[in-house]
Parts: C-alpha cells; sequence; structure tokens
C-alpha cells in the first residue's frame, strides 16, 4: 500500500464520526430519492448551498418526478433556473429525464455507465448518484474532495488535470467503506465545503483528520492544493441596451445552441458603443430615444469568456426589430433572463428591489 493510500485508510472511520455529529440538514438529504439527489447534485454544480435551497423547492413543487420533466414547458423550466446560471445544466436536466422515460420506462438506472450516458451527468455526479440514493461502492469526486485529499496526503499533483482526478477517484475507490458509501462521499463534501476551505484559512482544529493530515503536520495548507490552469477567457465587448416603451422592455431570443441557448436577452450588438453611435443604432432598429436614463458597466464571467458591457437605459418609442418582445412585467415575469444581466434587469421597476 502506498503512503498515499496509507494516509487515507485513516480516514473512514473519523471521518464518518464527525459526519453523524456535524452534517448538513438539507431537503434531499432528509427525503432521499434518485430523482430528488439528481436534480440537487446538477444544481449544486457551481453554486452554493444556500442558494440552491429555495430553487430546490420551487423546482420539486413544480416538477415533482422525472415525467413531470420530461413532459414539462422548456420555458418555464428554464424561468424556474434563473439566476443560478449555467443553463445548458437545465437543458440536460429535461433532456436525461427524457431519456429515461423512453429508454428506461421512467424508472432512473442503476448502472454506471447508464448513469454516465444521460445528458449532463460527468463522472463525478454518477458516483454521488449511485452512492446516495443505490447504496453504491462508487466515488463522488469533485473539488472538494480533491482539496481534502490533496492536503492529507501532501501531493503537489495540478488538481485541474485529468490525470490527478482519475488518480484521486481510485484512492476513494480503495479507501469508501462497502456499508456507507453515500455518507461517506456526503461527509466529504461537507469536510470540504466546511472545514478544509480553500484558500490558506482552513479549519484545521475542527478537522477530523487533523492528526495525520500532511498539510496540517508541515503547514502547507496555503500551498495546497495545487491548480495551474491553461485556460485564459477570452474577453468579449458589447454594448447592451434596455429600451422601455409603456412600461415594457425590448427583448429577443438567443438562438437554440451555443452559449445561453434558447434565454431572452435584451438587445445589443458587438463592441462599446458612446452614446453618439449608440443612438445611430436605435435609428438602424428603428426606434427613436426620448430620455436617456443611464448608462452603466457592466462584466460578467462565463467559464472561457468575459463579456465587459456598455449598458444604456433608454426611454423609446417606435417597434424596432421584428424579432423583438416587448413585454410587460406579467410577461418578462414568464421569460429567463440570464443573469449576466442582472445590472439592467435591476433598473426595471420589479427589480428595484433584487439587488
Amino acid at each position: 500500500m502506498s503512503d498515499a493510500l496509507t494516509l487515507l485508510s485513516r480516514l473512514p472511520a473519523p471521518l464518518l464520526a464527525w459526519y453523524d455529529e456535524h452534517r448538513r440538514h438539507l431537503p434531499w438529504r432528509e427525503e432521499v430519492s434518485p430523482y430528488r439527489t439528481w436534480v440537487s447534485e446538477i444544481m449544486l454544480q457551481q453554486t452554493r448551498v444556500a442558494a440552491v435551497l429555495p430553487y430546490f423547492a420551487r423546482f420539486m413543487e413544480t416538477f415533482p418526478t422525472v415525467q413531470a420533466l420530461a413532459e414539462g414547458d422548456t420555458e418555464q423550466l428554464l424561468k424556474l433556473w434563473e439566476g443560478l446560471g449555467y443553463y445548458s445544466r437545465a437543458r440536460n436536466l429535461q433532456k436525461a429525464a427524457q431519456v429515461i422515460m423512453e429508454r428506461h420506462g421512467g424508472i432512473f438506472p442503476q448502472t454506471y455507465d447508464e448513469v454516465l450516458a444521460l445528458p449532463g451527468i460527468g463522472a463525478y455526479t454518477a458516483g454521488a448518484i449511485l452512492s446516495i440514493a443505490f447504496g453504491q461502492k462508487v466515488p463522488a469526486v469533485d473539488g472538494n474532495v480533491l482539496r481534502v485529499v490533496s492536503r492529507i496526503i501532501g501531493s503537489e499533483d495540478n488538481i485541474l488535470e485529468d490525470k490527478t482526478r482519475k488518480q484521486c477517484r481510485q484512492y476513494m475507490d480503495a479507501v469508501m467503506p462497502a456499508q456507507r458509501p453515500g455518507a461517506f462521499n456526503q461527509a466529504l463534501m461537507d469536510l470540504g465545503s466546511a472545514i478544509c476551505l480553500p484558500g490558506g484559512e482552513p479549519l484545521c482544529e475542527q478537522c477530523p483528520a487533523r492528526e495525520f493530515c500532511t498539510a496540517y503536520q508541515q503547514g502547507r495548507q496555503r500551498e495546497l492544493p495545487v491548480r495551474i490552469s491553461k485556460t485564459k477567457r477570452r474577453v468579449e465587448e458589447k454594448t447592451v441596451f434596455l429600451l422601455l416603451k409603456e412600461g415594457c422592455a425590448a427583448l429577443r431570443q438567443r438562438p437554440d445552441h451555443g452559449l445561453l441557448a434558447n434565454l431572452w436577452e435584451y438587445p445589443h450588438v458587438e463592441g462599446q458603443l458612446e452614446e453618439e453611435a449608440a443612438a445611430a443604432q436605435l435609428a438602424a432598429w428603428g426606434v427613436t430615444p426620448h430620455r436617456w436614463r443611464k448608462r452603466l458597466s457592466a462584466r460578467h464571467l462565463f467559464s472561457h469568456i468575459r463579456w465587459e458591457m456598455t449598458c444604456y437605459v433608454v426611454e423609446v418609442s417606435g417597434d424596432g426589430q421584428p424579432e423583438w418582445l416587448w413585454a410587460d412585467k406579467e410577461e418578462r415575469k414568464r421569460r429567463a433572463v440570464p443573469s449576466a444581466f442582472i445590472k439592467l434587469t435591476r433598473e426595471l421597476p420589479e427589480g428595484k428591489d433584487n439587488g
């Protein structure tokens, strides 16, 4: 047994004891089903637990079963997801629900390969579902687990590389208990999110692994884990318009593929336009500005893109482009507008209290 496995083999007993005392009480843990576990894990990707809780409750009320999700209205689904970001997660949830209905008779599959084949499900989510909902001994390795393991064994391997993640899954597969695999995976999640924090300030004195944690023993918490990203975000400049007319705002729908597919957005063009050029753009669209309310700057980060936006809030007349929807307050409630445009959304009367 390698030195790493020797250290990690000491983890299950104290970790599960700690989890039994300190585990987070969450709705998908109190009432466990494959469907609830799956939805919660997808929502929790890139999103904090506190932010997910109200979304999960609304989602389960609207789409309580796989069948309800498979047959549900996509526009309503995206609206429910509004604010969580990474909207492809919601679309893949529905696609996967449709696959489950068509290929599995509405019953969530129980083999690793079948679960992994569902749209939007990777190795981590497959492991979480199979271990938590079905009691199968399958690791679930995410950033939290990689951080915990790297610190315990003192690994200097880059956790952003696939080979490091693969090695970590092998370690976890070797040491996770067959009796409580779901609890073990959830305990690692909780330890990483509550104790073994990113950055340089983990709460080591409260950690059940501190007696055999290499980073703690050597004072290397700030150094580990090693994260070296090879990807730089591409910068895109945009000028975005919140066009207001008789209580309505202009929206248009994005294409059904690519970034933010099918979502609704405020009209915009590439580049950062000064007011004179912005007025010319409005004229080209067939609208006339009557009052320039405000000019804003906004930035939004995607995984590989950074939007730098100049935003104009303008009262106008004219119908504009044929594909535009002039949406009143009630209509806007039914349309999913991505959080990339949150600064403009806050300029709407009903948005004043949102931020």
